[in-house]
């Protein structure tokens, strides 16, 4: 069922793909609002030092580009092949976006949503579009409220969640479960990608340092540590994977990856592994059991189940194991969970290409999950994916198979 302008619409979110939906929504002349609990581009600011693998011209769309452009005619992009960290493509791209004249009005940062629910129905009430009738209710929680918590209900004709999926990390333990003490320790690991060779130097130089995860985080880590060591010779780094030890290395390459720069960073880490460098110590089929911080020494000791078991005392332990996305945001509504990724999306039967073709509908009728958050765990997703998304999500809103702005404007 089309939803006609000017209908108003949610977007959760304030990263890249929620910024480029709501862009897309008001060139059709739907009323918006941005919810984004922290600042525009939070997610990009926090691993702002790391530099992405895709180019700027796989990291913005035609409408984007014409909005900048007509906002200030001096306005230069990005080079379209140019590889920009994280920070860069904020600054440069995202956050001039959020204060053109299209979205500069309809952002509220520091806006928290905490639940989502429909006007007068419970989650089993009624089914498909004889829910539609009812409009979303959103609570939120701001600095704007009258209320003395700062919480208010706002509506909306349509929600699009695209707050990603760096809401909650995942832990340390074996099956996906914290370790033992790690709750405890929580606040004293490092859940992603710190800058090591930046701000973050001094926790690291001449110290031993934990990593765990064999996914491309871990080898932005992994490769910072012994770059590190170069020049603060004491600094060491223990690598801890759970898989097996493989002949080719613990980072798995994707066949013809599209992205060279991704590929060069997966077989340069495996390269350090196979030279068996001194101050890195690679541990596969090896799990982390135990973690016990010692404040008034300031190291852990780490128990070590499997392959390599035993204990270890390091000064930093940086987990590399992934987020999960806050999917209790919708629990009073009709959506459903993909047992094994997570994902509150269809993942593309076996053969399908991953993430470009989400069946973006759900069972609850005008709510959709957009960007990483439609992957669930799969780390796969890339901005170039989600605009995808973008354009056939408002070929489903508008009714037009052949609805293409992108296009259009290009």
């Amino acid at each position: 069922m089309s939803v006609e302008t000017p209908a108003r619409i949610a977007v959760l979110g304030a990263g890249p793909i929620g910024l480029e939906a709501a862009l897309y929504a008001r060139y059709l002349g739907y009323e918006v609002d941005v919810y984004e609990r922290s600042r525009v581009a939070e997610h990009l600011y926090q691993w702002g030092h790391v530099r992405l693998f895709t180019p700027f011209g796989a990291n913005n769309s035609p409408l984007g580009l014409a909005a900048l452009a007509n906002q200030d005619e001096s306005w230069n992009p990005p080079l379209a092949d140019e590889l920009l960290t994280g920070r860069e493509l904020a600054d440069r791209y995202y956050l001039p976006l959020s204060k053109s004249d299209l979205l500069a009005d309809h952002i509220h940062e520091r806006t928290e949503v905490l639940a989502i629910g429909r006007g007068g129905l419970l989650k089993g009430d009624l089914t498909g579009e004889d829910r539609a009738h009812a409009d979303f209710r959103i609570l939120l929680r701001d600095a704007h409220s009258v209320e003395p918590a700062g919480r208010r209900v706002a509506t909306a004709d349509v929600v699009i969640d695209a707050t990603g999926t760096f809401s909650q990390h995942n832990w340390l333990g074996e099956g996906g479960i914290p370790a033992i003490g790690e709750l405890l320790a929580e606040r004293h690991i490092d859940y992603g990608m710190p800058d090591i060779l930046g701000d973050r130097r001094p926790d690291f130089a001449h110290r031993h340092t934990l990593v765990v995860g064999d996914g491309h985080a871990a080898a932005v880590n992994v490769s910072a540590l012994v770059r590190l060591g170069h020049d603060a010779p004491y600094t060491q780094a223990t690598w801890v994977v759970r898989r097996e030890a493989d002949s080719a290395g613990p980072i798995r390459r994707i066949p013809n990856d599209p992205w060279p720069a991704r590929d060069e960073l997966a077989e340069g880490a495996n390269r350090l592994v196979r030279s068996e460098l001194g101050h890195l110590i690679f541990c596969p089929g090896t799990a982390v059991r135990q973690v016990i911080w010692h404040e008034g020494l300031e190291k852990f000791q780490i128990g070590l189940s499997g392959e390599r078991a035993g204990e270890l005392e390091v000064d930093r332990v940086i987990a590399s194991v992934g987020h999960r996305a806050d999917n209790q945001l919708f629990a009073e509504l009709q959506v459903g969970e993909d047992p094994i990724r997570g994902a509150a999306t269809r993942w593309p039967a076996e053969g399908e290409e991953h993430p470009d073709r989400l069946l973006l509908t759900t069972a609850e009728p005008d709510f959709y999950v957009l960007g990483a958050k439609s992957l669930g765990r799969d780390s796969r997703f890339t901005i170039a994916a989600g605009l995808a998304q973008i354009r056939e999500l408002f070929t489903i809103l508008g009714d037009r198979p052949d609805l293409d702005l992108y296009r259009a404007v290009r």
